[in-house]
């Protein structure tokens, strides 16, 4: 895909969307970040409006349902001609159609399938992974689908859990390896190279 275009949805700080544009501008991955979507207000907005991307809040109040959401989100998505949806600190879950299947990406905090589904985003994953006394921790790049941190796996890194680690330093260390995760990815996806075979990723040669 010579020009992929993709789009982001983010609830947070916006630093995973900001890494992908960092990414785009340094040349090593060849794609174009179409738009920004956010469901409520946050940090994301500000960063990313002044990086020069275009953001749109679609508020998800008390009372949305997830259709009522996903039933505002895919137009713009669609209107914004994205190839590719990337979750970037999204909160929701965003019902995917069948069209869309495979086309939407997640990254997780943890070595999916563990540490993973509703509830499990964020500082909540690392202290369970420092709860648990697990020697390593990563990264999961996902395909999502309409079952949080569902999806075949694309992508994953791998990290110690180092002695005396604490939720931010552990947080640090993962968020370091997605940043080089998450644009593998979106590359992968760019270059035609990723194929689902019976619900699991197969990653074609170049």
């Amino acid at each position: 895909m010579s020009n992929l275009r993709f789009a982001c949805t983010a609830s947070g700080g916006g630093r995973t969307i900001l890494n992908l544009l960092d990414a785009i501008e340094a040349g090593s991955l060849n794609a174009t970040i179409a738009g920004v979507i956010v469901d409520r207000e946050c940090a994301a907005i500000e960063r990313c409006a002044a990086r020069g991307l275009s953001v749109e809040l679609l508020p998800w109040t008390k009372g949305t349902t997830q259709e009522d959401w996903a039933g505002r989100a895919w137009p713009r998505i669609e209107e914004l001609g994205a190839d590719l949806v990337c979750h970037a600190g999204f909160l929701r879950l965003l019902r995917v159609p069948d069209a869309w299947l495979y086309r939407v990406m997640n990254v997780h905090p943890a070595l999916l399938p563990n540490y993973g589904g509703k509830g499990m985003w964020g500082s909540h994953v690392h202290r369970a992974v420092l709860a648990s006394g697990d020697s390593e921790s990563g990264c999961t790049v996902h395909f999502a689908t309409n079952e949080y941190d569902a999806g075949p796996a694309i992508v994953q890194r791998r990290v110690p859990v180092e002695a005396g680690d604490t939720v931010e330093t552990l947080a640090a260390r993962v968020f370091a390896a997605e940043c080089e995760a998450y644009p593998e990815a979106v590359r992968l996806f760019g270059s035609d190279r990723i194929e689902v075979i019976e619900g699991k990723v197969k990653i074609r040669d170049e």
